[in-house]
């Protein structure tokens, strides 16, 4: 085999189908390549290629944070079936890799698989987390969150506080249509370190189902994506660091990537990070810092500076993982534009009250 994808999530099949599509033999190593996903994956429409497998998609978003905001942006979920798809020609291999070269991977049982290997198996280290609690309602129910037409909006935060809390740590509500009748409802702590627990979480988002009449339903989607896991070398997708620390999102770096680097693969060439692409994690992670170390009532405030940003410096932001100048400046603007005093912790960001204070 000419390729080894170690690790069978969204990155590695997508590296896997773009190798084969090369007329390089692939092999894709997955511990459980016949789980289902349970797990909602989406991104913004502008940020994925033309052949991502979309599910459902909605021609604006809305955020709620000490203002409401109207965000003329399409924003998709992805058709998991379509996600983990893979041809013929790639053979899956099902087992856990316990050690591994550049050409070999050996499996917890014993076996070797060959060829140039490729580590998709995630992020590895790292303790700041983006934790969630969610559930699917029907699309009647789920009106007081994204409204009557909410099928054609997503709500990407809503930072009004929950009626129900035990800790101080912000949250915020997130609200999707999943099909053309169903909707899903997470309540989401975006970053701390630890990650928010899941029962603080699913109190919250029972409490906010409450308020409205609205029955929790059996089923609930449990989410943690390591913010800060270490990027290594030679890897791809979250395992390469492309985990955004300011979203979570990765899927569609992974899905517009792929055939760049499997091209890379098939011409024999390394796959490195550019000093460009160091340098805008570098830059995001310290976004991070700043934002574990902002008092829980001041993170509205600071996606509202946010999202009065321009559309351009929004995107500059939230998407290319190289363009060092677009993230610089974002980030210039966003300094520039809240308080004094915010300007001060976001400077010199040190632990906050919201990690040392409250039980995780």
């Amino acid at each position: 085999m000419d390729v080894v994808v170690v690790g069978g999530g969204p990155a590695g099949r997508a590296l896997a189908r773009a190798c084969a599509a090369r007329g390089l033999g692939t092999t894709l190593v997955d511990p459980r390549p016949e789980r289902p996903w349970r797990a909602t994956y989406a991104a913004w429409v502008d940020e994925l290629p033309a052949d991502a497998p979309v599910a459902v998609r909605t021609s604006r978003a809305r955020a709620v944070t000490t203002a409401e905001h109207v965000i003329a942006r399409g924003y998709a979920v992805l058709d998991n079936e379509r996600l983990r798809w893979l041809p013929d020609d790639v053979r899956v291999v099902a087992g856990r890799v316990v050690a591994r070269t550049g050409t070999t991977a050996t499996l917890a049982d014993g076996r070797v698989v060959t060829g140039r290997v490729v580590d998709a198996s995630g992020s590895v280290g790292g303790r700041a987390a983006q934790t969630a609690v969610g559930v699917v309602l029907p699309a009647r129910s789920a009106t007081p969150f994204i409204g009557a037409d909410g099928s054609d909006e997503a709500l990407i935060m809503d930072w009004r506080k929950p009626p129900a809390a035990t800790t101080g740590d912000p949250t915020f509500l997130y609200a999707i249509p999943v099909s053309a009748d169903e909707v899903l409802v997470e309540e989401t702590s975006l970053a701390r370190r630890p990650g928010l627990p899941l029962r603080e979480l699913r109190l919250r988002l029972h409490a906010r189902l409450a308020v409205h009449g609205i029955p929790v339903p059996d089923d609930e989607e449990r989410v943690r994506i390591a913010l800060d896991g270490r990027a290594r070398d030679g890897a791809f997708g979250a395992a390469a660091g492309w985990v955004h620390p300011a979203t979570g999102y990765s899927v569609a770096a992974a899905l517009r990537r792929a055939p760049v680097v499997a091209d890379l693969i098939a011409n024999g060439r390394e796959v490195t990070r550019s000093a460009a692409e160091r340098a805008v994690r570098r830059l995001r992670l310290r976004g991070l810092e700043a934002l574990l170390a902002l008092p829980p009532d001041e993170v509205p405030e600071f996606f509202n500076g946010f999202f009065q940003l321009s559309d351009s410096l929004q995107r500059d932001y939230l998407g290319g993982h190289d363009d060092l100048r677009g993230t610089a400046r974002a980030m210039l603007r966003l300094f520039g534009s809240v308080s004094w005093g915010m300007r001060a912790r976001l400077a010199f960001p040190v632990q906050s009250a919201k990690v040392v204070r409250t039980p995780g």
